[in-house]
């Protein structure tokens, strides 16, 4: 990756960020700070108990907007105060089990969310480059072992999150065609608020793999179920350990988020659909991914098949075909699965020994550039 092409890049740019108090929104609102960029993020209130924003004290370093996606007018005021160069949008109920418990809110959040992101992009014109970063969940999944799946196939995620994930995809498709382009914008009669009208974002998304790394403390997730497990000396419960995920250290699609929006806000030839994932090595099981983790965390931890009988659904066999991304940018994952859990697994004992959990961050972000 050029880390020197991004400093120059980002430097000085206003970055909107919604989800910004989550697991991958403060990890990429640290990097942007690195990077030399103005961050402005909206986002609710992070979660009770510990998580990351809040250990990294964000919000002192950062514009920090507490809002909920669904709120269009709160949104809006925020999104002009800001009056972004760059729009990540990140926002969502990200829990498949959650959306199986409140479907409505689950759609009100990814599908409703994504309309009111690029409502206040449309109505407020001025920004280069907008991602909506997506999941791998989005294609229809008949579960076709040792299939990898590529960005023209269908989308059509089976359970609510993955659905609305699939929705919120074809509602930025729509946003793109109708309104961000040449030929819409030349038909728009007005322009709201002093934008640029004759500025016409680049527009992406960004199917990513499952993503682990240190700071997520998500229910219902292998890893922060793990360390929670470990940390009290009691076997992980693994649900589903014969379940084959694309998994990968959240640094690896958070720098290639960084980079698709960069790259198509100097050349929109570059707009366009990607999957980003890991090398298919590093395509593995939960029960693998939980034997590393014991591996690199010691202390006699251990983990348990607690399969369900009559568990929601769930896709047993998941992949993605990341050649688009490696043939447009010559993009590679950096760290291996089993180097992206030992740096995850750093990250928690450091956090759990009372570490500067601040500079700790920051040193794996440079590590990971090196």
């Amino acid at each position: 990756m050029d880390f020197g092409k991004m400093q120059e890049f980002y430097k000085g740019k206003r970055v909107f960020v919604t989800g910004h108090t989550g697991f991958k929104g403060s990890w990429l609102s640290v990097m942007l700070k690195m990077l030399g960029a103005e961050v402005y993020g909206y986002a609710l209130e992070p979660g009770a108990g510990p998580n990351l924003f809040n250990i990294l004290n964000l919000a002192g370093e950062i514009h920090h907007t507490i809002g909920d996606i669904r709120d269009i007018d709160a949104l809006e005021r925020a999104y002009v105060e800001a009056n972004p160069d760059v729009v990540f949008h990140l926002a969502a109920q990200p829990i498949v089990r959650d959306s199986y418990k409140n479907p409505r809110y689950t759609y009100e959040t990814n599908v409703m969310g994504t309309v009111n992101i690029l409502e206040c992009m449309r109505n407020h014109p001025g920004a280069l480059s907008f991602l909506n970063v997506t999941t791998d969940k989005v294609y229809e999944n008949n579960d076709l072992e040792n299939h990898a799946f590529k960005e023209d196939e269908k989308l059509d995620g089976y359970d609510p999150y993955s659905n609305s994930k699939s929705c919120s995809e074809l509602v930025t498709h729509a946003y793109k065609k109708s309104f961000f382009n040449a030929g819409a914008a030349a038909g728009k009669s007005t322009q709201a608020n002093g934008g640029c009208a004759d500025v016409i974002p680049a527009i992406s998304t960004a199917r990513a793999g499952n993503v682990i790394g240190g700071g997520d403390f998500a229910k219902d997730r292998i890893i922060p179920d793990c360390v929670r497990a470990s940390i009290k000396g009691e076997s992980i419960p693994l649900r589903n350990p014969y379940s084959t995920r694309p998994y990968q250290h959240v640094l690896d699609p958070l720098f290639a988020y960084l980079m698709i929006a960069m790259e198509q806000a100097l050349d929109k030839k570059y707009a366009g659909y990607y999957n980003i994932g890991p090398r298919d090595e590093d395509c593995i099981n939960t029960g693998d991914l939980a034997d590393f983790f014991v591996k690199y965390w010691g202390d006699n931890a251990n983990w348990t098949n607690m399969s369900e009988a009559h568990a929601p659904h769930e896709a047993s066999f998941l992949k993605l075909d990341c050649s688009k991304a490696r043939e447009t940018f010559g993009w590679e994952p950096v760290w291996h699965v089993d180097e992206a859990i030992r740096e995850t697994v750093a990250w928690y004992e450091a956090w759990n020994d009372g570490e500067d959990m601040k500079e700790f961050t920051r040193k794996q972000i440079l590590d990971f550039v090196k």
